[in-house]
């Protein structure tokens, strides 16, 4: 299930958010060696504090998380714009209320292999970034915008989506970082679900993800 996670639901869902920082520390600090700020074995900063939404793939019965993405509006406080603002140029603006910032995707690809072994990780990235071209519709959000490596470069191809890479800046570890941009409208989406080939929606919405909580309430 793909499906998103607001603020003022946070507490209804402490299990998947404590998993949210603590695959994130598993990735980021531990794999990617990071300089990220971890405390109590999970990784969370500023921007945390700030409600985002989270966009989480997780099982039916909202126990075990496989993956995340973290959105913000640019209107606010991004990284894009505090910490990784030498990646674009100083003419380019990427301040709209139709403009999110995506950060801190990752996917569990121990858990994936566990319950899913027939789904190569790679393959995983791309059904998160199609469930995220399906959020930002459903959102009203007209372009994602979000910072990389150049390998995931890779990842965006395969899942069809054209991402137009504004600028890149050394200095900020191993590898430069790039920045880039994709549109997202039903177009984008058709072509990303025929690269994908998947044709029904993978997003679940509030209202649905709700209905399907009752029925399990209702079935305990």
């Amino acid at each position: 299930m793909f499906t998103i996670l607001q603020a003022h639901e946070y507490h209804l869902y402490l299990n998947l958010m404590d998993q949210i920082f603590i695959l994130r520390k598993k990735v980021f600090a531990d794999q990617l060696n990071w300089d990220v700020t971890v405390s109590d074995g999970k990784e969370h900063d500023y921007y945390d504090d700030l409600n985002p939404a989270y966009l989480v793939w997780c099982d039916d019965s909202f126990e075990r998380l496989y993956g995340v993405i973290r959105l913000m509006p640019t209107t606010g406080p991004t990284l894009l714009y505090d910490v990784f603002r030498n990646t674009f140029p100083d003419i380019t603006n990427l301040e709209a209320p139709g403009i999110w910032e995506g950060t801190r995707m990752c996917v569990d690809e121990a858990l994936l292999n566990q319950d899913m072994p027939m789904l190569d990780p790679a393959r995983g990235f791309s059904l998160m970034l199609l469930a995220l071209c399906e959020v930002a519709i459903e959102h009203g959000i007209h372009w994602m915008v979000s910072n990389y490596e150049p390998q995931m470069k890779r990842i965006y191809k395969r899942a069809g989506v054209d991402v137009q890479e504004l600028g890149r800046a050394d200095d900020y570890g191993k590898y430069p970082v790039c920045c880039g941009q994709f549109e997202v409208s039903q177009s984008v989406l058709q072509t990303m679900r025929d690269k994908l080939n998947i044709q029904d929606p993978l997003y679940t919405p509030e209202r649905v993800r709700n209905a399907i909580l009752s029925t399990q309430s209702a079935a305990a």
